[in-house]
């Protein structure tokens, strides 16, 4: 049993519902119908026809033509079918009834939904049935007759016209949503190709940087070799001022290089995000600084730096709110902004969190209906 009602939806049940109760009213407004009033409105011209059947069959019989709308969604070419055939059974089994009060409305929701769910050929199919089965409702109808189809085939093709069209826009609908979702998708993958090229650029230039300092060490300490033992001496020292300078500069370029940074000049700090935001377009755009301002960690200190960098780029000329607070353990960084449309916010973000989790942080990302608000905690140690 609950197979059978698997996929109807409460809407299905209130439509269904809905058009069986009106033809079982009608049904039962044929048979109760006395022949003498029926009579009175053939001569006054209300009526086409007198009625031909007051048997009680007739009401199961319309209803069956009406029932099968509840499992629409499975197929309303089968349906329509079904219906069809009902329709036709009850002119042939009880002649002239009134049918159209009832039996038009069910053709012309039909006509809407073949035409709504089903592509060319079978929408086209379908519409043919709802013509023929409004021909088979109106053709021996006792109260609108056959001059009634005048006005109702044009009717039906036209909710079939309007259900063609809801179709087509539900399509492009849905083919904006995936053309929307592709955009972001190559806007984080763009963002993604940025990272992992500067950091193809990084790793270079680290390599160009190794090999000059050991070619120039290496020449230094064969040097040394000939050199009296002071002179000597005074070489290997500045042999090895050399090398933890060396090993300063790769640690400054392996932090970059963890950041995704191509830039070898003094790396920006928190300090400079007041020259950032002065250089950014929207003359709201306010920064507020607040906890024990320290000097933090120099990869700290510029992913920090990129964060805000990040998300301001991305609000463009809109006012943006930056808020730096310092921790004892983090340093958290707040941006708050309106997003415009075509706004690159969720690239941004992406870039965002590949700083954070460098190390090991976290950020919490809020996207509401025109507005952004990121929260970056980036640990201190030490």
């Amino acid at each position: 049993m609950v197979e059978v009602f698997r996929g109807v939806r409460g809407r299905d049940w209130l439509l269904a519902g809905g058009l069986t109760a009106l033809g079982a009213v009608l049904a039962v407004m044929n048979v109760v119908a006395p022949d003498a009033d029926t009579a009175q409105e053939v001569a006054a011209g209300t009526m086409a026809h007198s009625t031909d059947s007051h048997s009680w069959w007739q009401v199961p019989v319309f209803v069956a033509a009406f029932v099968p709308v509840l499992w629409w969604r499975r197929g309303v070419l089968a349906v329509t079918g079904v219906s069809l055939g009902v329709m036709v059974l009850h002119d042939l089994l009880f002649g002239w009834v009134t049918r159209c009060g009832a039996a038009l409305p069910l053709t012309f929701v039909l006509a809407f939904l073949g035409a709504l769910s089903y592509g060319r050929t079978k929408a086209w199919v379908c519409g043919l049935w709802c013509l023929a089965e409004t021909v088979a409702v109106l053709v021996v109808d006792s109260s609108a007759g056959t001059e009634a189809l005048v006005l109702a085939l044009p009717v039906v093709l036209i909710v079939f016209g309007v259900g063609r069209a809801a179709r087509h826009r539900s399509l492009l609908n849905r083919q904006l949503t995936a053309r929307d979702e592709e955009l972001r998708q190559l806007r984080d993958d763009r963002a993604a190709l940025i990272v992992a090229d500067d950091r193809a650029r990084l790793s270079r230039q680290l390599d160009g940087l190794l090999q000059e300092r050991l070619d120039e060490l290496t020449r230094a300490a064969e040097t040394a070799l000939d050199l009296a033992p002071e002179q000597a001496r005074a070489e290997f020292e500045a042999i090895e001022r050399g090398s933890r300078q060396t090993m300063d500069d790769m640690r400054e370029i392996v932090g970059l290089l963890r950041g995704g940074e191509v830039a070898l000049a003094p790396a920006p700090t928190v300090a400079h995000l007041d020259a950032l935001l002065a250089r950014h377009h929207s003359p709201q755009s306010r920064l507020t600084v607040s906890g024990d301002p320290r000097s933090l960690p120099a990869t700290v200190e510029l992913s920090a730096y990129r964060i805000v960098e990040y998300l301001v780029t991305a609000l463009a000329d809109r006012p943006v709110q930056v808020s730096i607070r310092f921790d004892d353990e983090a340093l958290e960084i707040q941006v708050q902004g309106t997003v415009g449309r075509g706004s690159e916010v969720r690239a941004a973000v992406a870039r965002v969190r590949e700083r954070a989790k460098l190390h090991a942080g976290s950020v919490d990302v809020k996207l509401a209906r025109g507005s952004a608000r990121v929260v970056a905690q980036l640990p201190v140690l030490g």
